[in-house]
């Protein structure tokens, strides 16, 4: 779902994307995806190194990084110790399954993709289509060392489900 963040003034288009990923075994873990703009990417690339985030390969570090999620949906991404936020102008709704892996392991991983990784008219496509196209570009920003990750804590803003 498209966004726009306020960071200080500065707005640009912002994207959240929410999963729960399964795992064999123990529980499963809530995973976040963000795009944002041109214009903030370079700030939000260095608030997120110096949280700690690191090129996405193998397990994501834990960081300082923190996403408040309350009244069922994701509030505010905090980095760099609180001193830098990141809020949707819309709402960003997390699922019941969501909200319920990241209450269980009280951390989410954060993904962060460079602009353009969603492509326009991403979702007017079908859902296969959708996640094929979408695919398709993470994987090479990923191959070309343009995707940080890392573990942020989840806190409770309201009660956490809806």
């Amino acid at each position: 779902m498209a966004d726009e963040t306020d960071n200080g003034g500065a707005r640009a288009p912002m994207v959240w994307a929410l999963a729960v990923h399964q795992v064999d075994q123990g529980r499963s873990f809530a995973e976040l995806i963000v795009e944002v703009g041109s214009d903030l990417y370079p700030d939000l690339m260095e608030a997120a190194l110096d949280s700690g985030f690191t090129l996405a390969a193998g397990e994501p570090p834990d960081t300082s990084g923190a996403v408040e999620v309350g009244e069922g949906r994701v509030k505010r991404l905090a980095l760099v110790g609180g001193r830098q936020t990141w809020e949707p102008d819309t709402r960003v709704e997390a699922s019941p399954g969501w909200l319920a892996a990241a209450e269980g392991r009280g951390t989410a991983v954060l993904i962060l993709v460079p602009p353009d990784t969603w492509p326009p008219g991403l979702l007017e496509l079908e859902p296969e289509e959708r996640l094929d196209v979408f695919t398709r570009r993470f994987e090479r920003e990923l191959r070309a060392g343009r995707v940080l990750h890392g573990t942020v804590s989840v806190q409770r803003r309201g009660p956490l489900q809806r």
